[in-house]
């Protein structure tokens, strides 16, 4: 490959985390005029005043799609026949002694411990049984493809659909875990040499955080073994895939990235990502326009040719090169998402993981060198990747990429990027998560959202508060970084309306983009019917999904599925004994949502009440 082929591709390579950015929403899409009052318009998030912009029309938008007037849509969650139409009996005092049991702490704390025991004194099918009958029962759809069948059917009768998400983990101590993460995470390089790199700290393995599923209830956690047991996960996707597009037409399968190859690439491509941001921001202060929005910065073609020029990034041939193309620097400017694009020609993976210096304006390697096995990982990364991809197109499967830690994310999200540019060209297919308990959530979907807008492709989101904040938090005050996490919980709420508003605008004016609004939140739930209601998105057109956990929030799940609107249920499945670190994370994730508010289970009770009141002692759902 040419120096400047090897150059250019590195600049593909930068699309990832966007870091401490503010962008202006108005600016970059055609809006009606705004009715809010100047203070409505001016909001503090997380220290930063957002002020709305003056909507300027763009011409690449795509023109509004005349939507007929909509009797508005309400949703009583109050109203239990609706809510458990699809629940016998048997199913309603399950989820009360579930429920109740999750409110005892020494039970949850020690779950694992006491399922051990169980196992002991009863025996295997005992145990099994008594699963059955509580916890598995309660959040595990069934053992295998086959067993979950009814369970979908039924849902589905009811207006709910399917993620299916295969829930078998493997049952390592901590330092089991730890071993695997520090040999999967530090390369031949850093092990020969470990001072010799230019890595950042957040972005390298650290002992003390080792064990990644160290403070988290919410999420599955996978540990690098080798390539065959990436292998073997990724047929496990494929069989999800494969399965959620058997049982409905209109399915979703969700996957993780740390299942599918060594997670040093990700660690590595992540703090280059973040090191091309920061260059790009650097180009831009020599302009003098650092204290622009992210995307009306826009440099000056001849200009960033004279600097990159006397940088030594290239040779002025090969640099004008670099800016020709169908569009790019036609404007004579280049902005951050121009930037993203300019080059996609690379031979080798390892060529990404070269980064700026912006003492020398020298290219340099992140590592100094890489190993044979090591390209070859990062290939076969990608290529899972891409081979998952083509087959949830191939059976009509949403695919969803689970978000991750921080210092993963940059890299996951520049990845399922790559995947919605490629396979969302006629229809939504992949779906990326963002975390919106993150400061700078809303910059990385205006970003994601504007990209799509220029290149023309469905852009698909799901929305979730997050799963590693703990974790998060507490490796940012050890290791010595800016701790990610919005301060505190209404900061995030704030952060999550901020980021749906926009997304459901974003639908408003232009029908290619998508979003699951995974919460079980009902007051979130009611601000998204309430903005549709706003402006008239009917549920039937399948923009906006909502998406709750099996065995949790039926308040929320049935009465919207009854109502017409697209709901999904997260439907793990596995058996019983490879399923228990789930089990064990649902019993502490219901915990706290159990203590923090009783009105899911008073609202068991008066559904059980109403129906002995009512004669139905042997209540059956009809469908």
């Amino acid at each position: 490959m040419s120096y400047a082929k090897f150059v250019a591709a590195l600049a593909r390579a930068n699309s990832g985390n966007v870091k401490n950015i503010r962008i202006s929403p108005g600016r970059y899409r055609s809006t009606v005029a705004s009715t809010k009052s100047k203070e409505e318009k001016e909001q503090n998030i997380d220290g930063c005043t957002v002020v709305e912009a003056v909507p300027v029309e763009l011409i690449s938008q795509t023109k509004n799609v005349t939507v007929t007037p909509l009797s508005k849509i309400h949703i009583d969650f109050d109203n239990t026949k609706e809510a458990y139409r699809s629940k016998d009996n048997i199913e309603l005092l399950r989820s009360l002694l579930v429920f109740k049991l999750c409110t005892f702490d020494f039970l949850v704390e020690k779950n694992k411990e006491l399922m051990d025991l169980t196992k002991k004194l009863l025996g295997q099918w005992m145990f099994n049984k008594m699963m059955k009958m509580t916890f598995y029962g309660q959040f595990v759809a069934g053992e295998d493809h086959n067993s979950i069948k009814p369970l979908i059917q039924k849902n589905q009768a009811f207006g709910v659909g399917a993620v299916l998400d295969y829930s078998v983990e493997e049952d390592l101590t901590q330092e089991e875990a730890v071993k695997k993460e520090m040999d999967s995470c530090v390369s031949e390089a850093e092990k020969e040499s470990p001072d010799a790199d230019h890595r950042e700290r957040k972005y390298k393995a650290h002992r003390q955080f080792g064990d990644r599923r160290g403070g988290v209830i919410s999420a599955r956690t996978y540990f690098y073994a080798d390539e065959a047991k990436c292998d073997n996960q990724m047929e496990t996707f494929i069989n999800c895939i494969t399965a959620s597009g058997g049982a409905s037409a209109d399915g979703f399968s969700a996957i993780k990235m740390t299942a599918l190859g060594r997670p040093h690439f990700l660690l590595q491509f992540s703090e280059v990502l973040v090191k091309w941001r920061r260059f790009f921001n650097f180009l831009s202060a020599q302009q003098g326009k650092s204290d622009m929005m992210v995307l009306e910065q826009k440099l000056e073609l001849e200009q960033l040719k004279e600097s990159l020029t006397k940088m030594g990034v290239g040779a002025k041939d090969d640099i004008e090169n670099w800016f020709t193309g169908e569009k790019l620097g036609l404007s004579g400017t280049i902005d951050l998402l121009d930037w993203n694009s300019l080059i996609n020609d690379t031979t080798k993976i390892s060529n990404l993981l070269m980064l700026p210096n912006l003492e020398t304006g020298q290219l340099e390697p992140l590592l100094n060198k890489f190993t044979a096995e090591e390209e070859r990982q990062m290939k076969r990364m990608l290529q899972r990747v891409d081979v998952l991809a083509k087959h949830a197109m191939q059976n009509g499967v949403r695919l969803m990429v689970d978000a991750e830690q921080t210092y993963f994310q940059p890299a996951i999200s520049r990845l399922t990027l790559e995947m919605m540019r490629r396979f969302n060209r006629e229809k939504p297919i992949i779906f990326n998560t963002y975390q919106c308990y993150l400061k700078e959530a809303y910059d990385n979907v205006t970003m994601d959202v504007e990209l799509s807008r220029r290149e023309d492709w469905y852009f698909g989101a799901k929305l979730v508060r997050g799963a590693y904040m703990y974790q998060e938090r507490a490796r940012a005050e050890e290791i010595g970084y800016e701790d990610p996490i919005n301060p505190d919980y209404e900061a995030t709420n704030r952060m999550y309306h901020k980021c749906l508003e926009y997304v459901l605008e974003e639908i408003e004016y232009n029908r290619k983009a998508n979003i699951m609004v995974a919460t079980h939140n009902e007051d979130t739930v009611k601000f998204t019917l309430q903005k549709m209601n706003e402006m008239a998105l009917s549920p039937t057109e399948n923009k906006v999904y909502f998406g709750q956990l099996l065995g949790m929030c039926d308040q929320i799940s049935f009465p919207l599925g009854q109502a017409g609107f697209p709901v999904y249920k997260y439907v793990p499945y596995g058996p019983v004994n490879e399923v228990i670190p789930y089990l064990s994370r649902r019993a502490q994730e219901n915990r706290g949502f159990m203590k923090g508010s009783q009105r899911e289970r008073s609202l068991l009770w008066k559904e059980l009440k109403r129906r002995v009141l009512g004669g139905q002692m042997f209540y059956k759902p009809v469908y």
